[in-house]
């Protein structure tokens, strides 16, 4: 069954002081990278689509002071900048004219965002990341692949509508609109909306309550819709009810690496099955067709010191003589097919264990904070308990569920 290669958009939302860190991994300001997959002297292959020339922030402050967009009403804490990673699996684009193609996919890819969120006045920074490698696809395919993705990040942006309160003096413009801004707001830009059925009624749970549709759902689907117009065939919308799309970037990097380990370990098997079928084929070409005995007593001395032998067994030793020729080149060959298959699994093992030393700084996150960390993982699994149970009652009922009701800016994420 060929591979069905799957597109999709993780958003993540940031408040102004935690942006900071996707900008360093965004716009290569690190001097080193945790995701060893990173060369930095590819980076120069990376593709701006729109460049920030400062930082986020001052990004931002460019704009409130321009009075593009407005920040009031927000709490100070509040999510001010939206992570947009667009993405589909490596074979995609390495089956169909790599770099290049990714840059015209990415380009129609970053018009999308564009128009979701309502202009590039509104995006801070679009780039394709062109110097992650793929180390297991790398490793299958014996050459150097990378895994081309875009970052966008771009202001969330609603258009608020400030009325008069009782303080106006004229009582008559009281409940009236004084003024339109563009708020900045990530839960009202992303807020659920309720399912309706074919007719356009608005559907409601068995217990009465509304029906919502995840924020990001639908996005996956203008997100297909669009590039698919854009005339990108041989690939799917990601799959419905995956929490996939709801994945921090981080999220998404362990659980990748999660996957490379159990592939690693998948072709280490291989390999080693390879290399018995090897050892086996050697021992089964290297014994010479007549044991030693048999050689020595063919031809007898003379008095003089010299060898007779009949014609027969002159015969059997050119014969013998030949195979072991034939066969000391066909070991060589082996030999060399081995060395070049245990140099491979070795290399497949040091890579699993580089893979295990990531694991270290999330076990170190564990012991300085014990409590946040696993506070974030038990959100996560309870997420996953949620989605499971969405599912199950989908293929119950056949329509979506949506979760218990959460904090609105959790649940959005």
């Amino acid at each position: 069954m060929p591979k069905v290669n799957r597109s999709v958009v993780r958003v993540a939302a940031y408040s102004s002081g935690s942006v900071g860190i996707r900008e360093r991994h965004n716009e290569r300001k690190n001097e080193a990278y945790a995701n060893e997959s990173v060369e930095i002297d590819r980076s120069y292959l990376n593709v701006h689509y729109k460049k920030c020339e400062t930082t986020y922030e001052q990004a931002l402050e460019k704009l409130l002071d321009n009075g593009v967009v407005s920040t009031r009403g927000l709490k100070p804490d509040a999510k001010l900048f939206d992570e947009f990673v667009f993405d589909i699996n490596t074979e995609y684009f390495d089956a169909n004219g790599g770099y290049e193609y990714a840059k015209k996919f990415y380009q129609d890819a970053y018009h999308f965002a564009e128009k979701e969120v309502g202009g590039s006045q509104y995006i801070i920074s679009a780039v394709m990341h062109a110097d992650e490698k793929n180390e297991g696809l790398s490793l299958l395919t014996g050459k150097d692949v990378y895994h081309y993705h875009l970052h966008v990040v771009a202001l969330p942006v609603v258009e608020k509508q400030v009325k008069y309160t009782t303080k106006c003096k004229n009582k008559a413009l009281v409940g009236t609109v004084k003024e339109v801004i563009n708020q900045i707001s990530h839960s009202k830009k992303w807020k659920s909306m309720q399912a309706v059925d074919e007719n356009g009624n608005l559907k409601y749970t068995k217990k009465g309550k509304p029906l919502l549709i995840p924020s990001y759902s639908p996005l996956q689907d203008r997100y297909f819709e669009h590039m698919s117009s854009a005339g990108y065939p041989d690939f799917e919308r990601g799959v419905k009810g995956s929490t996939a799309e709801h994945l921090s970037v981080l999220d998404y990097k362990i659980k990748q690496d999660k996957l490379m380990l159990e592939m690693l370990k998948d072709i280490i098997e291989e390999k080693r099955i390879q290399e018995d079928w090897l050892q086996q084929t050697i021992d089964e070409l290297s014994p010479v067709k007549a044991d030693f005995d048999e050689i020595d007593a063919i031809g007898k001395k003379t008095v003089l010191g010299k060898v007779q032998m009949l014609p027969e067994e002159c015969e059997k030793l050119k014969t013998l003589a030949k195979e072991a020729v034939k066969s000391r080149s066909v070991i060589l060959e082996l030999k060399e097919k081995l060395g070049r298959a245990c140099d491979y699994v070795n290399q497949l093992k040091n890579k699993i264990n580089e893979l295990t030393d990531e694991i270290v700084p999330y076990r170190e996150a564990l012991r300085i904070g014990y409590d946040k960390v696993k506070d974030f993982f038990k959100e996560l699994f309870q997420l996953d308990k949620v989605e499971k149970l969405k599912l199950q009652e989908e293929r119950e009922y056949n329509i979506p569920i949506t979760p218990k009701k959460r904090k609105r800016e959790d649940y959005e994420r």
